[in-house]
């Protein structure tokens, strides 16, 4: 007897704001990966805001009704999946504690949460991808988010995927997993401060004599990208998931 073919996984992308806003090709891209590694994958129209400002700011009433809004939108589907550490620790990490204790919810919360995952640990963690066909040229450095390293564990998942991307160099930056100074609110409420810390991550970026910038969260490859710019500098600054999937015929983040 013939054993019955696995369904092919079934994923909700989850774009973020700022892929939605600023720079979608990140979300194509991550639907090329996924699909290629043998996923079907859709991205529900109802999905908003994953919350993280109002709850940063303290607001969970409005963060909870977003939790809500979101959790429906994503449960039928077998993963969740976010081009963003950042998005992605909030949905995985902060839901369920926004509904402890509440019978009609809790649950819900938690079955969500654990179906959730940042795309590159998902093509690596979950589905066991190792390699992407695409090809580039020059050296790229690699920055470490601070919600995915530090609520994901995700650091050597990226290089990984990076090292098989034909005619790429990967060098690593001094200090690579410290902050760039975004922050999501913390840029705007203390800009000295963030400044001063992406001015040093700059420097950083430059010494590693690399030609490109990858990293895995769109707000920090745009704070970033504005501080090379401003600097003149020429290093081209991408989303990670553009390079792997080999779509790089968009001008760089923060532009040429």
């Amino acid at each position: 007897m013939t054993q019955a073919a696995s369904p092919a996984p079934r994923v909700g992308l989850f774009v973020t704001c700022l892929v939605d806003l600023f720079r979608p090709s990140v979300g194509f891209a991550a639907v090329k990966l996924m699909e290629d590694a043998g996923c079907v994958v859709d991205a529900p129209a109802a999905q908003t805001c994953c919350g993280q400002p109002a709850y940063n700011s303290g607001d969970r009433d409005d963060t909870r009704a977003i939790a809500e809004a979101t959790i429906e939108a994503f449960e039928e589907f077998d993963y969740v999946v976010a081009p963003s550490g950042s998005c992605a620790g909030m949905l995985k990490k902060h839901y369920p504690g926004l509904f402890k204790g509440d019978e009609a919810w809790e649950a819900r919360a938690r079955t969500f949460s654990d179906k959730v995952h940042e795309l590159i640990s998902f093509l690596t963690d979950v589905l066991g991808v190792t390699q992407v066909p695409a090809k580039a040229a020059g050296k790229v450095t690699y920055h470490d988010s601070c919600s995915g390293l530090r609520e994901l564990g995700i650091h050597d998942q990226p290089r990984k995927l990076v090292a098989s991307v034909k005619g790429l160099k990967l060098t690593e930056m001094a200090d690579a997993d410290v902050c760039c100074g975004f922050g999501g609110t913390f840029c705007v409420k203390y800009g000295e401060i963030s400044n001063a810390i992406v001015e040093e991550k700059a420097a950083n970026i430059a010494g590693s004599g690399a030609d490109m910038l990858l990293a895995s969260d769109l707000g920090c490859l745009m704070n970033m990208a504005g501080k090379l710019k401003r600097q003149g500098s020429n290093i081209e600054v991408r989303h990670v998931a553009e390079v792997l999937a080999g779509m790089t015929d968009q001008p760089p983040i923060g532009g040429k």
